[in-house]
């Protein structure tokens, strides 16, 4: 018999599997899947940009969050300032880290997907200051 503490859980836990469909969140620029949503430990997600696209000009307060391109191409925006860009052009395998209050912007040169993993702090849902929107959605957070 293996005991909880043996296979790699607390003793007495009772571990239990989910499987269910990722939420897709539908976005002006295409679409999200996330995959994983632990409240106040992380969040994952597929994004798929549809060329010619670009996310939001934006930073977050509080998320911390890494993205690798799977397929497609990207121009990534990053730096402290609007005026302090850097850009970069990305392939898949290409990966970047985006610490709290970084600024960014991911453009879409062919149609995109890359996964992105951050922290979900409360509220993480909320946590994106948009400088810049060709959506209209600048200044909220709106999905």
């Amino acid at each position: 018999m293996t005991t909880g503490a043996q296979n790699g859980n607390s003793a007495g836990s009772d571990p239990h599997a989910a499987v269910y469909r990722a939420a897709r969140q539908d976005k002006p620029w295409g679409h999200e899947d996330i995959f994983a949503a632990a409240e106040g430990k992380y969040v994952g997600k597929i994004i798929h940009v549809t060329a010619g696209h670009s996310l939001s000009l934006q930073y977050h307060l509080h998320k911390e969050e890494t993205s690798v391109v799977l397929s497609g191409a990207a121009l990534v925006e990053y730096g402290p300032a609007a005026d302090a860009l850097t850009s970069q052009h990305l392939g898949p395998g290409d990966t970047i880290h985006l610490p709290p209050g970084a600024l960014h912007r991911i453009t879409a040169i062919t149609d995109l997907t890359f996964a992105e993993v951050s922290t979900a702090q409360p509220g993480w849902r909320e946590d994106v200051v948009r400088l810049e929107d060709k959506y209209g959605r600048t200044g909220t957070t709106a999905p």
